[in-house]
């Protein structure tokens, strides 16, 4: 990942002095998948890109170290081999950008991709997600024992009631506990962006996120009613756009949660290079969120190889 985010002082008049112009964002979202796309060739390197951008995620009540071992063997190799071998990209080495899991799963995963001997990152969620209603104490603690079982990345859950009630010292002051506790783990920051109310509430949250020292900056748990959408896209890379411009920090980027069509992921890689730039088009700096996502590329990519879509039994972990 890319060099850590010191943070800085809270700036509470940077902070408050936030507006958003609604129409104007949503003018902007609008006009994102409209107004230009990438075809054939192009089309299928900007998919393989946002294979090596996708935080291969499994996050139910169910989930079992079978299950897990299996999304690992799917991150190692992504993108089936004949696949490959007809986009000339045999050779790449691609893989996912991480693999997501719960803090218990961690354990399976780090021991899996380390069989495979694959150099995936484990990101684990923490802080009790997806609702962060938990005592500050425990949801610490639950860092430290992801961190110690090999997590090299923690998506951790901001109080919501503290974003909702201007309580933005308070917010600060938790997120860069969690930033300690996460130690040489990177951090990412889960604004769960359905619950915070305005578009304004997010740019605000996004900005003490990154003061307080995260590394990234994430959409939603998944479980909310609204998760990765557009406009809260828009808002968010303005942020980091700005953050960037007053400190020089490179904040990186994750959309989470219902980003599952190829032709989604496309507008929102059009979105990370028009807003900020070609720096962030990489797993270092961007993530996406995703569990089904992986297998509707891969039927884009097989049609592009084989002139016809596949069959489900042709791709079985779609």
């Amino acid at each position: 990942m890319s060099d850590r985010n010191p943070g800085c002082e809270l700036d509470l008049g940077w902070v408050n002095n936030t507006r958003i112009n609604l129409p104007a964002v949503k003018r902007r979202a609008e006009t994102l998948g409209t107004r230009r796309t990438v075809k054939k060739q192009w089309q299928a390197a900007w998919l393989l890109r946002a294979v090596t951008c996708i935080d291969l995620t499994t996050l139910s009540g169910d989930d079992t170290g079978a299950n897990v071992q299996r999304l690992c063997h799917k991150a190692a190799r992504p993108v089936r081999y004949d696949i490959m071998k007809g986009l000339g990209m045999e050779d790449a080495g691609l893989t996912c950008g991480a693999v997501c899991v719960y803090p218990a799963r961690v354990v399976d995963a780090v021991r899996e991709l380390k069989k495979l001997g694959a150099d995936i990152p484990v990101a684990s969620v923490a802080t009790g997600f997806p609702s962060g209603q938990y005592h500050l104490k425990t949801r610490l603690e639950e860092i430290k024992l992801c961190v110690a079982d090999g997590a090299k990345e923690i998506d951790i859950v901001i109080n919501r009631e503290m974003a909702l009630n201007g309580n933005w010292q308070g917010l600060y002051d938790e997120i860069k506990a969690m930033r300690e506790a996460c130690g040489e783990a990177h951090m990412k920051t889960i604004l769960a962006v359905g619950e915070l109310g305005t578009l304004t509430n997010v740019y605000k949250a996004s900005l003490v996120a990154m003061m307080a020292g995260s590394d990234f900056i994430k959409t939603s748990t998944g479980k909310e009613g609204v998760n990765a959408i557009l406009p809260v896209g828009v808002v968010m890379c303005r942020a980091i756009r700005e953050f960037h411009e007053r400190t020089g920090h490179k904040i990186g980027f994750k959309p989470a949660g219902g980003i599952r069509a190829a032709k989604d992921v496309l507008v929102w890689l059009i979105l990370i290079k028009e807003e900020l730039g070609d720096d962030w088009l990489n797993n270092q700096m961007f993530r996406i969120g995703a569990s089904g996502l992986l297998g509707d590329i891969e039927r884009q990519l097989f049609h592009y190889v084989y002139g016809r879509y596949a069959s489900g039994s042709e791709i079985p972990m779609a």
